[in-house]
């Protein structure tokens, strides 16, 4: 018999020994079990209720660490309205088309709170079916452009929630992004405001050269993140504290002062400014609700208060 089966023999046996002949020889080891059923007793009131969320869409009362959701809209194009006191102002247009809440994200879940923000409308056929399925998931009608926006949990708002103009108040303002327009590959000076080569004596055919990019000794080499010639726009870019000049809640225009990234019908991602942040108590709260009997076709235009002193006539 070789050595293999006389071990597999012997294991055999231990197993089938009688319990009387093991009582003698073993010890008897307690382990003190723990449940992590009766251990979450206490908490699962806590833990039902976060499971069992329910979001409601109506006001509450902002405070000073609440974050709001954003927007998506569509640049029209730049104008030049003049205000009351005769001054021009150089005017960005901004539709906010058709905005509602598409999906909610809260830490139960996802890990985070957010709310996801669809915009426009969209055929099935132009849409992919994981984009199909998750509109048809949610409940709500195909969008053209989503954005998702981290905010606080008071600010959660259920989806299908739509989130108009009013949103924003005239006189707040607001950090707007998007994609600037694509330049293709630029020279130094056009790319980086690069002043040129001298245009008359010594410069032969290299006016609008940047120069040197180097140096004569060690390291004799070129830095990374020089400004050199390459391709220019076409980047994500945020324009910070953007005043809201003039809104419209009928067709659902914001008028903002100054220019904004992208061309003309693309997409920009407007929210509350992030360094001049607007008063708390002019907000609507987490978005604006309207009332029972409003009638939008009947609203009139808002524009931000410019007080009652002209600053041409002000004495310095």
């Amino acid at each position: 018999m070789s050595a293999a089966s006389r071990g597999l023999i012997s294991r055999l046996r231990r197993l089938f020994i009688a319990p009387k002949e093991l009582s003698l020889t073993t010890t008897t080891i307690h382990f003190k079990t723990f449940s992590s059923e009766s251990a979450a007793l206490d908490d699962k009131p806590e833990i039902e209720a976060m499971r069992l969320r329910v979001i409601e869409a109506k006001p509450r009362v902002m405070t000073s660490n609440s974050r709001r959701t954003g927007a998506l809209a569509m640049k029209c194009g730049m104008s030049a309205l003049w205000d009351k006191w005769g001054a021009r102002i150089p005017i960005t247009v901004l539709w906010l088309d058709d905005n509602i809440v598409t999906q909610v994200k809260t830490v139960e879940k996802e890990g985070i709170f957010s709310l996801q923000v669809g915009c426009g409308q969209r055929k099935a056929k132009h849409l992919t079916k994981p984009e199909v399925g998750h509109f048809r998931a949610q409940g709500v009608p195909l969008k053209r452009k989503l954005k998702e926006f981290r905010v606080t949990e008071d600010a959660l708002l259920p989806v299908g929630t739509p989130i108009g103009v009013r949103h924003f108040v005239p006189g707040q303002y607001v950090d707007v992004t998007g994609i600037t327009k694509g330049k293709g590959f630029q020279g130094g000076m056009k790319r980086h405001g690069f002043a040129g080569m001298p245009a008359s004596h010594g410069a032969s055919l290299s006016h609008r050269s940047i120069g040197s990019t180097g140096q004569r000794d060690a390291p004799g080499k070129v830095f990374k993140g020089k400004k050199m010639p390459g391709r220019m726009g076409g980047k994500q870019q945020t324009v910070k504290n953007v005043w809201v000049y003039k809104i419209c809640p009928t067709r659902n225009l914001m008028w903002v002062k100054g220019q904004v990234p992208g061309a003309e019908g693309n997409f920009v991602f407007v929210k509350d400014a992030v360094y001049k942040k607007p008063e708390i108590s002019q907000l609507p709260f987490p978005t604006y609700f309207a009332v029972k009997d409003e009638d939008a076709e009947e609203l009139e235009p808002l524009v931000a208060d410019l007080g009652g002193v002209d600053p041409f006539m002000a004495a310095d």
